[in-house]
């Protein structure tokens, strides 16, 4: 993690932004089906606006860092571990993962608490699925509450794995590229992907860790090109997951789908929240959505990057919340 004062005096900056820890006033594991068991928590308001949060990744679960957006006084925030990650068991599995399992998962967690209709709020894959949820069951959106949109198309993907952002990361995209031999390196998904399912778990946890460092590294603007090592299991379930969906083209029908259907939903209120300088999940796609969306404002946070964490963003979406409590 860079130590530079700039980026400390951001962090301290960014904390005016949030609201205080909230403890869950429930926590339970939920029987999905098909094997799969997911950890579900509640926390602000019993009586709130219910919001929904959508964690990123696939594969990154969901943390109490999470729950500092919304006012506890006025939200009923629902946070999960989506399939094979976070507290969700069984760990980094992808055997029945896929999109319209977690479609099916939301409306299942909807169905058990009772809740009619919620906003909802996701960031990077979470703002992939929470387009793919809306436009599911738009009846059952009043708002969505997006941050470094990701539409899951192929030159998205092509972007990332790909080589674009390595030409402002070359040094970080060596260390990510240079793990694959030569002659494989034309498909950096599936190169990863024969060794993040080898079925050797320390093969499959060396590569986790440097897939996990890639993405990480660039999350944030005031970064070194450095990610850090995440934790063996913790790398595993977010590599892996990542991977499975990407190989998959994230399970959607045809490259484009969620650009296609917006017309789906723009009828619901939207609001974008985009780091200017997001070098995994690039301004393009959050503008092209905007673009079509009636009812979609769109911030452009300048000086920002992908990670929620980041001040300009975090400011932005506490904004974001306390507006729409307040309408």
């Amino acid at each position: 993690m860079d130590k530079h004062t700039d980026k400390d005096s951001g962090q301290k900056r960014a904390v005016q932004y949030l609201y205080p820890p909230i403890d869950p006033f429930d926590q339970r594991m939920m029987d999905v089906g098909q094997g799969h068991r997911i950890y579900v928590e509640q926390c602000g308001n019993p009586k709130g606006i219910p919001v929904v949060v959508l964690h990123g990744g696939p594969g990154g679960g969901c943390s109490p860092s999470m729950r500092r957006y919304f006012d506890p006084s006025v939200y009923r925030v629902i946070l999960f571990d989506q399939r094979g990650c976070g507290r969700s068991r069984p760990h980094a599995a992808v055997a029945n993962n896929t999109t319209w399992h977690l479609v099916d998962d939301i409306e299942a967690i909807r169905h058990a608490l009772e809740i009619d209709a919620w906003i909802v709020f996701g960031g990077s894959w979470g703002a992939t699925l929470s387009l793919v949820y809306a436009q599911a069951h738009p009846d059952r959106t009043t708002h969505l509450v997006l941050r470094g949109v990701f539409l899951m198309t192929q030159v998205e993907l092509d972007w990332f794995y790909g080589g674009g952002a390595g030409k402002f990361w070359p040094e970080t995209w060596a260390r990510f590229v240079d793990l694959i031999p030569a002659d494989e390196r034309h498909d950096m998904i599936g190169a990863y992907h024969r060794r993040l399912f080898s079925g050797d778990i320390p093969v499959e946890t060396r590569y986790a860790k440097a897939w996990s460092s890639w993405e990480n590294a660039l999350a944030s603007i005031q970064s070194n090109g450095h990610g850090g090592e995440a934790p063996g299991d913790y790398a595993r379930a977010f590599a892996r997951l990542e991977n499975h969906y990407f190989t998959n083209a994230g399970f959607l029908e045809f490259d484009g789908q969620i650009l296609a259907h917006m017309d789906r939903i723009a009828h619901i209120p939207g609001t974008i929240v985009q780091g200017r300088y997001d070098m995994i999940c690039p301004p393009e796609s959050a503008y092209s959505i905007a673009q079509v969306w009636p009812n979609c404002d769109l911030k452009m946070v300048r000086n920002a990057g992908h990670a929620l964490s980041e001040p300009g963003i975090s400011a932005e979406l506490v904004r974001t919340m306390d507006r729409i409590a307040a309408q």
